[in-house]
């Protein structure tokens, strides 16, 4: 019995030294091992996967923007050559007058045929024909234009049409996924892609009201007034411009958003114009070397630094080097703000103006007249 007992001892005792030494050196063996649940990969449907694909193409959404998108020739009278008095040049052949035709782009935006586009791309033309991407061809009649947004509204009378659908632009975000549909150089229906790079650009000198998405989908001379369109399809903008030294497409464009786009729609189909307060000033954003030069104490904000005579502004006693606190309660951070707050105001109705003059506050009261149309300028550039 003792010498079993002896046995069992000798036994638990290298039993415990060798469970020391294997806990010590490698403890991972004493582990319990842990069971994991694997979950079945389920495959998705083969119509689920399409769908998929063809969104991260974009092909759905360029498949339902790009019916309501059409091009555009606006056609002018012959222009005579300059030199074709000078006496110089008369003999022989005579320099033929060739006529003059701008391309660009525009967007279906009613079934009554109602057509946006840029002003500048029909300006002056005495003949306009839109194509559309099914073939059809309609001579249009411009029912308005509004020359300081560059956008113009355009009727054509066919039946059937395929009409785009308005998309919110104030919810857009940068990095947003886009797509520019138009008709850059004449070739012919063209879909770009890329993002929004940039919102609420303004004081480009493209347009007096400007508020632009900025792009990086490639648009070129041909492609104004196409379409700006997200990746649902909707219509977002009115691609407008492209910042070039070369003449195409450099990495930004730039495009109307539907937000001003509607509103100038509604306006022009209701009355054929856009009506806009005006109060006849030349106001500037208030740098440090004009607050030092008009004796100002605030170095921002946006100063007055022309009044045109017998303008309201003039006839409110607003002075050059005023800067504007608000407009109709509204405050006035940027020349941006200025303008837009006082085209909204209606002509003829008296409203409260904020400015401070040397330090001092002062209320004053302005009627605004309506906005005097831009001067033209030399045709349609197609751009």
């Amino acid at each position: 019995m003792k010498r079993y007992w002896l046995l069992f001892s000798q036994t638990v005792t290298v039993l415990l030294a060798a469970w020391f030494v294997v806990a010590t050196l490698q403890p991972q063996w004493l582990q319990r091992p842990v069971l994991i649940r694997t979950v079945p990969l389920i495959e998705a449907p083969a119509a689920a996967r399409s769908e998929a694909v063809a969104a991260a193409s974009l092909s759905m959404a360029a498949q339902a923007a790009a019916p309501a998108v059409v091009s555009i020739s606006a056609r002018q009278a012959p222009r005579e050559h300059p030199h074709a008095n000078d006496p110089w040049f008369r003999f022989g052949d005579q320099v033929p007058r060739t006529p003059q035709t701008g391309l660009g782009s525009g967007v279906i935006i009613s079934s009554a045929g109602h057509v946006l586009t840029n002003h500048h791309v029909i300006e002056g033309a005495e003949e306009i024909e839109v194509q559309l991407s099914d073939g059809r061809q309609a001579l249009a009649r411009v029912v308005g234009t509004d020359p300081d947004t560059d956008l113009a509204v355009l009727q054509i009378d066919l039946p059937h049409l395929p009409v785009a659908v308005l998309g919110d632009s104030d919810a857009l975000r940068v990095g947003d996924a886009v797509l520019a549909i138009g008709n850059p150089f004449g070739v012919g229906q063209t879909v770009t892609g890329g993002i929004v790079s940039a919102l609420g650009r303004t004081q480009l000198g493209i347009n007096i009201f400007e508020n632009f998405i900025q792009t990086d989908a490639a648009i070129n001379p041909g492609n104004s007034g196409g379409a700006l369109v997200d990746v649902q399809g909707h219509l977002i903008g009115i691609n407008t411009a492209i910042f070039t030294r070369s003449g195409g497409f450099m990495g930004i464009g730039f495009a109307i958003p539907t937000s001003t786009a509607r509103q100038v729609l509604e306006a022009i189909v209701r009355d054929g114009a856009v009506t806009r307060g005006w109060i006849g000033v030349e106001p500037q954003a208030l740098t440090p070397e004009l607050a030092q030069h008009f004796g100002l104490r605030r170095d921002r904000g946006v100063i007055i630094i022309g009044v045109l005579r017998n303008a309201p502004a003039a006839q409110a006693g607003i002075r050059p080097g005023d800067v504007v606190v608000s407009v109709a309660g509204q405050p006035v951070a940027d020349v941006a703000t200025l303008l837009a707050t006082v085209a909204a105001l209606p002509p003829g109705q008296a409203t409260q103006m904020q400015i401070e003059r040397q330090g001092e506050r002062f209320t004053l009261q302005v009627t605004p007249g309506r906005r005097p149309p831009p001067p033209p300028t030399a045709g349609a550039n197609g751009r």
